[in-house]
Formats: C-alpha cells, structure tokens, sequence
C-alpha cells in the first residue's frame, strides 16, 4: 500500500533546526560545518520517514537538497554500527555519483563511517582496493560499475541495509532497469529503500514495486512545474542561423557561468569548436570525455576559467554548480522530463536563474509539448537588431545536436566570424530577458582546449 504524504504549502513560516529532526552531534557537525543553515522542504519531511525506518518514493525538484535528505537519516542510523557495506547508493550518471560522494563525505566528516565511489571510465583497479582494503560504510555506484565489480568478488552486498535509488527515472530511461533488477537480487530483502526523483514517470512504477515494500510517497515536485526561480524564454530562429544567434546571446548577456545542451555529442563537440573560433572561452562534456577531461570541465566551469560548457543530456543530472546563471538549449530537448532537468542545473537551491531555448520551426511540435507538460506557455523572444533573415554561415548547419545531419560536412569547422562587427546594444522588451546591459568580453583565458 502506498501512503501518500501532502506537499508542504509554499510558505513554510520559520524553518525548523536541523537539531529538531533528531540528527545526533556528530552529524549535525557536519551539517555545520558543510554550511548548510536550514532544512529544505524536502529533508524536513523525509529525514523524520528515513528515521523511522519505513521505505520512501520522494520527487523533488532538481537543486532540492535531495541529497542531504537521505544521506543525513543514514549516516545517523549507522553511526554506531561495526563497519561494514551497509549503505548503497546508486546513481545514473559518474558526475552525479561523484557529487553524492562529495556531499555525503563531507557530512560525514566528524564520524568514523568511511566513503566510497566507484563508476566507469575509470581504472578499476584503485576501486578494487578500496573495497578490499578498509572498505567502506556507504557506496555510491553507478550500476554498471557494481556489477563489474561484484562479478570480480571485489564488493560483497550481504550487509546492505539501505539503498537508495537517485535520479531513478534517469535510471530507467538510460537502459539501466535490468542491471537494476539484477542488483536488486543480490541485496537483501531486510533493508529499507529509498527512490529520490525529480520526477516520477508512470514507467517508474514497476520498479518501485519491485524495490518497495509499503513506501511512503512523498511528492514535493510535480512533474508539470518547473523551479519557481528560472525565467524561461524561447528564440525562434532558423537551424542555420542558431550559432550566429547563441554568439550573440552570450556576447550581450551578462553571464556568471552558462551550460548550452546540445542533443548529440558529435553535435556538442561541434559547437564548442565554432564557440571557440568565435572568442568564448569553451569546453564539451559528454560520454566520450575522458572521466579527467569531464572533471576538469566542471572544475574550470565553477572557478570562471572558461565562460560556457557545451553538454549532452549526460549532464543535465549531477552537475551542481551554485553559481549558473544561465541554461541554454541549443536543441529543443525531445522529452519534456529532459527539458525540466536541463533548465534545472540553474536556480539551484532557491535561487535565481535564465533558461534559454532555442526553437527551429521544425522544432515547434517538440516545444508545443513542454509547454503542455509545465503547465504554462514560453515567452518567445526576438533580439534587436539581429538579422534573422541572413544567409547561414558556412558549415552552420551540422551544429545542431542532430547526429550531424545537413551542410555542415563531416569535420564541421567553420563559422569562425572573422570580419563580424560587434553587437549593437538595443533595448529590449520590459518583458524580455535582458540582453542589453554590457556585452560580453571575450574571453581567451586558461580552459580553452581540454
């Protein structure tokens, strides 16, 4: 039987303590000392469920807190335990992993329970001795990645007391489900689970009843809202013309960090050289990086070494950079679900944040069922002064995330902009996204080639 717990009204009044949730000392050191002040709407409502034991279905809004919400209750629950695998946390993607390891070690800090990660595309080896050596209390994994090492007898799950499933839909819509089934059948059956998701497809219920007993439903992000702190634009603009018009976006907007998502990553590769040619400060991030070239991307991107990250869906969960301040999609996301996490890496934890997309004509069916999913319609939006009729810079049209389809040949290069005068300042709409404040320098500084 599900139970289902009502969403918290927007206003919450005066936030309860983290103490209040019954977190011993030891945690709640590391809460401080982590910086975090008060409990989100989601960890006051799941650590109390954790705590007591019972299994959990939470959606929550990406940049939530989700994180803390399940590590918190299980650090507390093992505190006092003989080390052992006794938590098991598995999540789609290994930047998404790797920032659960982060979070929860850092929690963890002021206690004797260890952390570990382990994922692919990286040597195996190092996560072998890991497991082998000390060991660990709580294991983030990528699914793909416990089964290697499990098949090699390098982790052994008779422990597990608790497992967590994060970004499950993720999960499913990755071809994870039956390499989650076959982990399913190595833990277990007395542990408690928790599923955490931004959203909660109807395709998600076959595995929360395989993985569930008797869960508690906690539902604090409907999958037909966005965050509230994301102001949402569309750019109507010709395929070949979507590189001059991204160029002059982030040339007149006044940007703290920007992700464009491509849909492919021949196609993000692509961008990032035309971006490039064109004086941004760039890097790609997809499947086919190196997992050192992903975190150097990442890393360059929150210290403001490079101005814009050209990604794939790849990094629509598990990026958590506080400081976004712009999402653009270069290609209208397929699946309404993939729209709401892309634009959710900005706005993150309450704050304020642009969501750009750029929109093809052919591209209007794709965007007409966003629109529906979110419940609300999309300011579309032109920029002064640009010239939408122009013909396309050369190769500008395989830029497109679309498997490289169209004039663009193979190599794709062009568009460098050579000759291009600079951007004529205009005031937009009061409506419209700013895009007259100051243009943007370009910058050729460290990050520009991974």
């Amino acid at each position: 039987m599900l139970r289902v717990l009502p969403s918290p009204s927007p206003s919450f009044g005066d936030p309860m303590p983290f103490a209040s949730l019954g977190l011993p000392a030891p945690v709640l050191r590391g809460v401080r000392a982590a910086g975090y002040q008060t409990p989100t709407p989601v960890q006051q409502k799941a650590i109390p469920i954790v705590l007591e034991g019972v299994d959990l279905v939470a959606a929550a809004q990406t940049g939530s807190g989700k994180t803390a919400a399940f590590v918190l209750p299980i650090l507390t629950k093992m505190l006092d335990r003989p080390h052992a695998l006794r938590a098991l946390v598995l999540a789609p993607t290994r930047e998404l992993a790797a920032q659960i390891e982060t979070a929860a070690r850092d929690l963890a800090r002021f206690t004797r329970l260890r952390v570990g990660v382990v994922y692919g595309g990286v040597n195996i080896g190092p996560q072998e001795r890991m497991l082998r050596g000390e060991g660990v209390d709580l294991l983030v994994a990528t699914p793909g990645r416990l089964l290697d090492l499990q098949g090699r007898q390098s982790v052994a799950l008779d422990d597990v007391e608790f497992l967590v499933l994060d970004e499950a839909d993720r999960m499913v819509d990755m071809g994870f489900a039956p390499d989650l089934k076959r982990i399913l059948r190595l833990l277990p059956r007395d542990r408690q689970t928790m599923m955490f998701s931004a959203t909660m497809p109807p395709a998600l219920n076959d595995v929360a009843r395989e993985a569930l007993v008797d869960p508690v439903r906690l539902d604090l992000a409907p999958a037909t809202r966005t965050v509230a702190g994301i102001t949402q634009a569309v750019y109507p603009v010709p395929r070949g013309l979507k590189t001059d018009l991204l160029d002059e976006l982030l040339r007149r907007t006044d940007t703290r960090g920007v992700i464009v998502f491509a849909r492919t990553k021949r196609g993000a590769d692509r961008l990032a050289r035309q971006l490039e040619k064109r004086g941004h400060s760039v890097a790609p991030l997809h499947g086919d990086r190196t997992q050192s070239q992903r975190e150097r991307a990442l890393r360059d991107l929150k210290r403001g070494r490079i101005e814009v990250l050209v990604a794939t869906d790849i990094a629509s969960r598990g990026i958590d950079v506080s400081d976004l301040s712009h999402v653009i999609n270069f290609d209208v996301p397929v699946t309404p679900e993939d729209y709401v996490h892309r634009i959710g890496r900005t706005a993150r934890a309450e704050a304020t944040g642009d969501a750009f997309t750029l929109m093809a004509h052919e591209e209007e069916r794709d965007l007409k069922a966003i629109e529906r999913f979110i419940g609300k319609s999309i300011l579309r939006v032109s920029i002064p002064d640009f010239d939408y009729k122009k013909a396309p810079t050369p190769q500008e049209h395989g830029a497109s995330g679309h498997g490289g389809r169209g004039s663009g040949g193979r190599g794709g290069r062009g568009g460098g902009g050579g000759g291009r005068s600079a951007p004529r300042p205009a005031a937009p709409l009061p409506s419209d996204p700013v895009h007259g404040r100051k243009p943007r320098r370009s910058s050729r500084g460290g990050g520009r080639r991974m």
